[in-house]
């Protein structure tokens, strides 16, 4: 239904404040430390904050932890071939002028008469003949070749050219035990032939071993390898314990955008092992004063490199909440679908170190529809006569995952091109579905002492930023935004509301009571968040820069319970009403897990 002219002309005076109606958190992925609204009356400010209900949503940017103590998960290792047979009529002192070497894949002849010179071009023994053989062996067994070897054939021994024959080991098996849960032994042992090519080289193994034990499906890996049926060929024998996989969430927050309702609530169901593919399957509800929001996802793995598929969709029906807009019966309806496909290009890990980078594509949807008293009305810029915006976007997405004991690094870069197809929405002037944006964040998580106490814990200093360039002017669910608990604290959530921007956030979190009965620990988290924010085409708001600090408290109990308390201080005073806890720079979280 169109808008008549007469309701046009109601609405005129609202204009100046139509574009300000813009963001509010989506929900789950963005937020980290809620508040609860307190209400109240009060006049509208001099220049009103943004409301609008479909808030732009970074990319989640998980906590990563540092590496735990592991070990190597291969222990027992089988020593190279023995040489079969015995050779016979072998002169006491022969003189080798060349060996020829039979069966190497590996060394070329140049790299092998390297380690053989010594016993080249003089009178020579049998059993120094044999250290030739050993010297090849030794070569294998130094990069990692432990169950390849060399040795001298049955042939007629004579000065001249003596073969060394080179048995390089292979893997013939591969048995897996799934000792506890549901995964298919076929995602195990796909994954482990990658390293199994022939000749078997240790480290290799060693590594996807690793890889597996790193895997959040598997809680502990466990092999052994042995001598298989013929020369050369080995068996390994695998048992995985698989880790807890389904998880119910609840969660209570006031991380929200007070024009829907800052205090939130939600649950969330998934399962990581859906299928014993390694399929992840979740639902997620969310709900506000003014919003009801519906999530879920799917995640396939397509490949043995843990290549995946997910899709994924939010539905949201928003409804303002907040003085005096809640009178105007203002109602923004969202739908979001994605498809993503990514893929890890670089896996490495050891006991010490692990390190990731992948690549992502993602084809996206996003639509959204405004109304005021029930009539479709356009109530943000870019929007068409009937209040509807349709973005159709492509995503190129990098990441970068470092863990070690100590630290861990964690680095993503997206470009997104939005485009024209699929009747998206295309302005003449406005913002519109065809646009190009730059998102980068990084994390950087430090540990400052060792893990002390019952339970252990210990300090850590935790940075992390977040940065957005774009080419043109952009709809409101693209924008940057600043303010919040998930951003700078001390603000409201989407204070201010921008094409560009750049935040960073240094936290340190110091350990002040541990409580062994409840496997509980509480933290003091000390922080401070800055923030900048300007428009591609001008109207920068002022001031565009945000700058808070204070302290919060962390209290956790096992994997079960964790509790935020945050209060920020703004130090650059902008207009905002007081009437929540989260304009009041409070911000908490609650996150229970029963099982």
């Amino acid at each position: 239904m169109s808008p008549s002219p007469h309701l046009a002309l109601l609405f005129l005076p609202l204009l100046p404040l139509l574009p300000l109606l813009s963001h509010t958190s989506s929900a789950w992925a963005q937020s980290i430390n809620p508040v609860i609204p307190i209400p109240s009356e009060q006049p509208l400010p001099i220049n009103p904050q943004p409301i609008n209900p479909i808030t732009p949503i970074p990319p989640e940017q998980q906590e990563p932890t540092p590496l735990p103590p592991q070990q190597k998960p291969l222990q027992r290792l089988p020593t190279g071939p023995r040489a079969p047979g015995e050779i016979q009529n072998v002169p006491r002192i022969i003189l080798v002028e060349k060996f020829e070497f039979v069966g190497s894949t590996v060394f070329s002849q140049k790299e092998l008469n390297q380690v053989t010179a010594d016993f080249i071009g003089q009178p020579i023994t049998f059993d120094q003949l044999l250290q030739a053989a050993n010297k090849v062996t030794e070569l294998y067994l130094k990069k990692g070749y432990i169950t390849s070897g060399a040795y001298i054939p049955s042939q007629e021994i004579q000065s001249g050219t003596v073969k060394i024959q080179v048995l390089e080991g292979r893997l013939e098996e591969i048995k897996v035990n799934i000792a506890k849960g549901r995964l298919n032994p076929n995602y195990v042992r796909s994954r482990i032939a990658l390293a199994a090519s022939k000749p078997l080289n240790i480290n290799r193994l060693q590594e996807a071993l690793q890889l597996l034990q790193l895997n959040p499906l598997i809680e502990s890996l466990d092999a052994e390898l042995t001598a298989g049926t013929k020369p050369g060929a080995n068996s390994l024998e695998v048992t995985v314990r698989g880790a807890k996989t389904f998880v119910t969430e609840f969660r209570i927050d006031n991380n929200r955008n007070p024009g829907v309702g800052s205090f939130e609530r939600g649950v969330e169901i998934s399962e990581a092992n859906l299928l014993g593919l390694g399929d992840q399957l979740s639902f997620a509800y969310i709900n506000t004063d003014g919003s009801n929001t519906f999530e879920g996802s799917y995640t396939l793995p397509i490949n043995p490199r843990n290549g995946t598929l997910r899709f994924g969709y939010r539905i949201s029906n928003n409804n303002i909440v907040e003085p005096p807009f809640n009178n105007l019966d203002i109602e923004v309806d969202s739908r979001e679908f994605e498809l993503t496909f990514r893929q890890p290009i670089i896996q490495t890990a050891t006991p010490e170190r692990s390190q990731e980078f992948a690549l992502s594509f993602t084809a996206a949807r996003r639509e959204s529809d405004s109304s005021i008293f029930g009539v479709n009305f356009p109530l943000f810029p870019g929007a068409d006569v009937n209040g509807k915006t349709r973005i159709s976007e492509l995503n190129f997405g990098q990441e970068w995952l470092q863990r070690s004991r100590q630290d861990v690094l964690a680095a993503r870069s997206e470009f997104s091109f939005g485009i024209g197809a699929f009747d998206a929405t295309v302005n003449s002037s406005d913002p519109d579905s065809q646009f190009f944006v730059w998102r980068g964040q990084m994390l950087y998580l430090r540990r400052l002492g060792e893990a002390t106490g019952k339970p252990a814990i210990g300090p850590n200093l935790l940075v992390r930023s977040n940065i957005q360039l774009a080419g043109d002017s952009l709809l409101s669910r693209e924008q940057f935004s600043l303010g919040g608990q998930a951003s700078v604290r001390g603000y409201r959530q989407d204070a201010l509301l921008t094409d560009n921007g750049i935040s960073a956030s240094v936290e340190a979190r110091l350990p002040i009571a541990r409580v062994p009965e409840v496997e509980g620990t509480l933290q003091f988290a000390p922080f401070i968040d800055f923030g900048i924010g300007w428009n591609t085409s001008g109207n920068t708001p002022d001031p565009n820069t945000l700058v808070g600090v204070g302290f919060g408290l962390i209290w956790q109990m096992g994997d079960n319970f964790t509790a935020r308390l945050d209060w920020g201080i703004p130090l650059i005073d902008i207009n905002s009403t007081k009437r929540t806890w989260q304009e009041n720079g409070v911000y908490f979280q609650l996150e229970y897990r029963p099982f």
